[in-house]
């Protein structure tokens, strides 16, 4: 087992490093000048060259791309992710400011994806019929519809016209319980919607093969009820693949996060990564990269610890 996640990490570390290189290389591709832009306080005002060159020696641009590089591997080493070329404030301070409430925004979008998802598959692949039909259908339109749209829709439906939850916004926990719960329920089942779409279609697909196995007929054969025989014995040997499926989807939501954030106007990493791509501001770009790809590799990582454990013949 240990080196297996020693294994795992490595690779992890190696996706890391090729992310790192890719999104530098990709965010100094991109047509434009940070410089120019901060000089003249926004995309579409002017500066002088002057001013603009002051600023570019200030912020390190005028160094080569070679240089700007390795300062920036070294960076990442250390912990230090540079300074926002906006209001020069530390980006590892920036990143953790955001990062809790895009963490809250998962988890909640999770746990209610996970749960709502399980019990409609597998009420769907035990009973069938129109059951399983209105289950199916509600899959498929559930992570057919983007995110964006449902957003709107939900705040035309919850907030403007039944006036339940706010159109969007943001309050600390601290400030107000109330209204930062319900400021985040909102955002949070916009996002479960398809992780609960995705989740359904799975756990129905492996109750009903696991339904058909030779050692649930047994089961039965024995006189179990029905009950008994889908809790102990269908249920329980089909979370394996669905807790794979479960743990993936995970990591795909922290990138749904993006659309999410912005039709809420909620304050999370997705949203200021909008913005700061919008702004040139490269060192916030590449910390949120660097933050979400961790995270990323770290799910996948817990993953595949989690099927080893649930699945004694990968072991």
């Amino acid at each position: 087992m240990i080196s297996f996640i020693a294994k795992r990490i490595g690779v992890g570390l190696g996706l890391v490093f090729v992310v790192l290189t890719l999104i530098f290389l990709a965010i100094h591709a991109v047509p434009g000048d940070p410089a120019a832009v901060l000089a003249s306080g926004g995309a579409s005002g002017t500066a002088t060259p002057e001013s603009i060159e002051r600023l570019r020696e200030q912020l390190g641009l005028d160094k080569p791309l070679a240089v700007q590089y390795l300062d920036y591997l070294a960076g990442v080493v250390t912990g230090d992710l540079g300074s926002s070329f906006r209001d020069s404030r530390p980006v590892v301070t920036t990143i953790l400011e955001r990062l809790p409430n895009t963490i809250e925004l998962v988890v909640l979008a999770c746990v209610v994806g996970a749960v709502v998802g399980v019990v409609l598959g597998a009420a769907a692949g035990r009973f069938g019929g129109w059951v399983d039909s209105l289950v199916t259908a509600f899959s498929s339109l559930a992570i057919s519809v983007p995110v964006y749209v449902l957003g709107t829709v939900f705040i035309l439906i919850f907030s403007l016209t039944l006036g339940w939850f706010p159109a969007g916004g943001f309050v600390s926990w601290q400030t107000d319980p109330v209204g930062h719960l319900r400021l985040l329920l909102l955002p949070a089942l916009t996002l479960s919607i398809a992780f609960i779409g995705v989740t359904a279609r799975m756990t129905r697909s492996s109750v009903v093969e696991t339904s058909r196995m030779d050692w649930v007929r047994t089961a039965r054969s024995w006189g179990l009820t029905p009950s008994r025989v889908f809790s102990r014995h269908v249920l329980r040997n089909s979370m394996t693949p669905v807790a794979t499926a479960i743990g993936l989807e995970v990591g795909i939501m922290l990138g749904s996060t993006v659309l999410a954030e912005r039709v809420f106007n909620y304050p999370g990493l997705s949203a200021l990564l909008v913005d700061s791509v919008v702004n040139r501001d490269y060192p916030v770009v590449q910390g949120i990269v660097i933050v979400i790809s961790v995270l990323f590799i770290a799910i996948n990582i817990a993953v595949d610890l989690v099927y080893r454990f649930l699945d004694p013949r990968v072991r």
